[in-house]
């Protein structure tokens, strides 16, 4: 069959031009995108004109394969769209095989983060609080040592709150964590989580009068440990007393400000899949982000023609 593709392509164009007013990147892009998926259907010893639904189908699979992202993808198959939309208006078709196809699902978005400076803020106000006492001084030194055990660890909010009460009879810089599907795995503490966690432990024990609970943060509440709605709240009550734009803080951007910090400074993804407690590396990428900005910095500050670069400059 001859292939007329390169025909109605250019028939198709000239419609766009003349009667849509495209402007001339506008038909520069269309006729690259469509000449792309009249190579790959050729290869595969289909016509353009004559593709179906799930020849398309396995173009856009190939540009996912390729790399290519979401939004590229989407753009192809918007110039397709248009494409077929003119050939069946000229009679060249009798459907419009593009009108099945599901738009190229759109990247995850990029987790809601903290700066550096902003986390250390934070945690210098609990601190400050803590140390001052006063009225309620247990949960000043509570919300100091959740604030500290979160950023040192990067638990889930669940996690956290529903710590057991050994965890203060530990010797050592570790904390065994059982998080989802009841699995465990080992977190390391710093100094500075260690010290507000010891100091809100001697707190809640002369507080209780050396009544025992099961739990490190023990409430009234329904499970007997403090509920992760009453952290988020004190928290965001925190961050404004902090300085901090309260809809940018919630325990969980905590936990990402964890990992993220970890990766900008030389952590290796992998490490930071098993302190998240991710089963799948696949859910600890989204914050390859922040090592391609690493990567880049890397590159920029050592390689020699990036330093040459710099000095011609």
């Amino acid at each position: 069959m001859t292939d007329l593709s390169g025909a109605h392509l250019e028939a198709f164009l000239e419609m766009m031009s003349a009667e849509r007013g495209a402007a001339v990147n506008t038909l520069q892009s269309y006729e690259r995108d469509l000449r792309d998926a009249r190579s790959f259907l050729r290869s595969r010893g289909v016509g353009l004109v004559d593709a179906s639904a799930d020849d398309l189908r396995s173009y856009l699979s190939h540009l996912t394969g390729e790399g290519f992202k979401s939004s590229s993808q989407a753009r192809r198959l918007s110039a397709l769209r248009q494409f077929y939309k003119f050939l069946y208006a000229e009679g060249l078709r009798t459907d419009e095989p593009t009108g099945i196809l599901d738009a190229p699902k759109k990247n995850r978005a990029l987790p809601k983060t903290l700066s550096i400076e902003d986390v250390t803020r934070l945690i210098g106000q609990a601190e400050t609080e803590a140390e001052k006492g006063g009225e309620d001084a247990v949960a000043k030194l509570r919300m100091h040592a959740l604030i500290e055990l979160l950023y040192a660890t990067g638990m889930r909010v669940s996690e956290l709150v529903s710590l057991p009460a050994s965890v203060l009879a530990q010797d050592g810089r570790f904390l065994i964590i059982r998080g989802k599907g009841n699995k465990e795995r080992l977190v390391p503490l710093s100094q500075t989580a260690i010290r507000a966690m010891r100091a809100y432990g001697q707190a809640l024990h002369r507080e209780a009068d050396g009544a025992d609970s099961p739990w490190l943060f023990p409430s009234y509440g329904r499970n007997g440990y403090l509920p992760r709605q009453v952290f988020a709240r004190d928290l965001k009550s925190l961050a404004a007393r902090a300085g901090i734009r309260v809809a940018a803080i919630s325990p969980h951007v905590l936990r990402h400000a964890f990992a993220s910090h970890l990766l900008a400074n030389g952590a290796d993804l992998r490490a930071v899949q098993e302190l998240l407690g991710h089963s799948d590396i696949s859910t600890t990428q989204i914050y390859t982000h922040v090592l391609e900005e690493r990567l880049h910095d890397l590159v920029q500050s050592h390689h020699p023609l990036a330093k040459q670069a710099k000095k011609q400059d």
